[in-house]
Parts: structure tokens; C-alpha cells; sequence
């Protein structure tokens, strides 16, 4: 009798390992990752989905170590990051679950609106250091920026930047978290937050490219394509685990999950 004992618990903790499911990764796609998964979960009883954070780089890190099965990502996968997964004689597949609009922040008292791309890349490249500068207050300018493992931090640099490096004085964060904390508490601070996470807190700015057309962050801008600071968010998974992962891939590419992503301040791919 004690050895069957044994036998079921044996049995069900493979079946509950073999149904559940760990995503790692951008501290973007993590409202929705966890939105949907719990939803998931709701219709599938027999499954588990744990979800964590802590960055694009880190998520991808884990699916190259086998600890996570999806990496969350809010930039395109690295050609070096490719490369060592090729030579460990894997494959990864990218699927894109949604779009973010990245809104630039100040605190909320400070009178400035909006600014160009070019104004922009002169203050986080610390050519801009006061925001009477660009029609504000006689004011220092404090740059809040994600660390490098970020794909924020990446697409940030790469969209805004045109990929020229951050100024050395900018003070690094390490989850939107705490740029949010931070820019609320500091009168002359700047910084950038994925869409879903603006609050009260903070203050958005509308934003130009072509220093003519200025456009606030919203799911609606970023949809018709007038604000210009948008980016694909991923999951990334391993391809031999293509039939374990699937049935989570598919719902969250369902009208359900991608009615879930819009309403939590993202927006669809479908």
C-alpha cells in the first residue's frame, strides 16, 4: 500500500509538471503576461503559469539556461544572444503578443508639455542639462533611465537616441517601478514608462518626430501611428517545447487574450 502511495504523488507531480509553465522576463509585458495567464489558468484547472520579472535580458538568459519556458521581451532578440543559443544547438521561435507605446515622464508640476526627438536625445545625452532650455522653469533636468539588461533601455536608445549613448550622469533604475517612484518625487525629472503603467503620479508629454505633429501617448495614437514611440513586445520560446507552450501562445493571440491586453493599455495585434 505504501509503495502505490508513493506511486500516485509520484504520478501527479509529473502531471502537474508537465502542465505548468514558467514565463521570465521584460518588466513590460508583465501586466499582460500575468493577466493572461491568469485567465488561462481559470479555463485550463489542470494548468500552472508562474510568472516573474526582471528584465528583457534576463528572461532570455533563462530561456538560454532552460529555467523559464517564454521570455518576455520589449526588444527584438540580439544577434549575439542568437548565436549562443545556435551553438547550444537550439532553435527559438518569436512571436509578437502586442504593442507598447513608451511614454516619456516629468513630475507633475513642471510646466513643459511636450517636446521634439531631437530635444529629447540632447537631454538624455546630457547636452540639455536645464529645462529652461526647452521653455520650462530655470530648473536642473535629473535623468531617470532603465538599466542596460532593459529592452526599454534598448528601444529607448535605439528609437530616441538613434542609437548614440545615454549621458554618463543619467541614474539607472532597475524596473519601471521605480522610474515611476522616482520621477514623482523629483521636480526636474525626466524618464520613460511603458504606457500601462502611467499614473496620477507622473506626467506624459506629447511628443514629435518631424518637429511639426506633436502626439500624446495613448492606446488610440499608438494604434493610428500619430504618436511615434512604439515597439512590438515578444514572447520567445524554445522550439522542441513548441506543443507545451502552444496552448498558452494561442490564447493569448485569441480575442480574449488580446481584449485583456487592450484593456490593460496595450495594444493589440489583431
Amino acid at each position: 500500500m505504501k509503495s502505490k502511495g508513493i506511486l500516485v504523488i509520484v504520478l501527479a507531480f509529473l502531471s502537474l509538471t508537465a502542465n505548468a509553465q514558467r514565463i521570465k522576463g521584460s518588466d513590460t509585458v508583465l501586466p499582460i503576461a500575468q493577466q493572461t495567464a491568469e485567465q488561462f489558468m481559470k479555463q485550463h484547472p489542470d494548468g500552472r503559469v508562474t510568472v516573474t520579472g526582471g528584465g528583457t535580458g534576463v528572461g532570455i538568459s533563462a530561456l538560454m539556461d532552460n529555467t523559464t519556458d517564454i521570455a518576455m521581451a520589449s526588444r527584438p532578440i540580439k544577434f549575439s544572444e542568437k548565436m549562443k543559443i545556435k551553438e547550444a544547438g537550439e532553435e527559438v521561435e518569436e512571436v509578437i503578443v502586442a504593442y507598447d507605446a513608451l511614454a516619456v515622464v516629468v513630475h507633475p508640476s513642471n510646466p513643459v508639455k511636450q517636446l521634439t526627438r531631437k530635444q529629447l536625445e540632447d537631454i538624455f545625452r546630457g547636452k540639455i542639462t536645464n529645462w529652461k532650455q526647452v521653455g520650462g522653469e530655470d530648473q536642473k533636468i535629473v535623468v531617470y533611465s532603465r538599466e542596460t539588461s532593459s529592452g526599454t533601455y534598448e528601444f529607448f536608445k535605439e528609437s530616441v537616441l538613434k542609437n548614440k549613448n545615454y549621458m554618463a550622469g543619467s541614474l539607472s533604475m532597475p524596473a519601471t517601478g521605480a522610474i515611476i517612484q522616482s520621477v514623482s518625487q523629483t521636480k526636474g525629472a525626466i524618464g520613460y514608462v511603458g504606457l500601462a503603467y502611467v499614473s496620477p503620479r507622473i506626467k506624459t508629454l506629447s511628443v514629435s518626430y518631424d518637429d511639426t505633429h506633436y502626439a500624446t501617448p495613448s492606446v488610440e495614437n499608438a494604434t493610428n501611428k500619430s504618436y511615434p514611440i512604439v515597439r512590438p513586445l515578444y514572447y520567445y520560446y524554445n522550439v522542441k517545447n513548441k506543443d507545451q507552450v502552444d496552448p498558452l501562445l494561442q490564447f493569448i493571440l485569441s480575442p480574449q487574450g488580446q481584449d485583456i491586453i487592450k484593456k490593460s493599455g496595450y495594444i493589440p495585434v489583431k
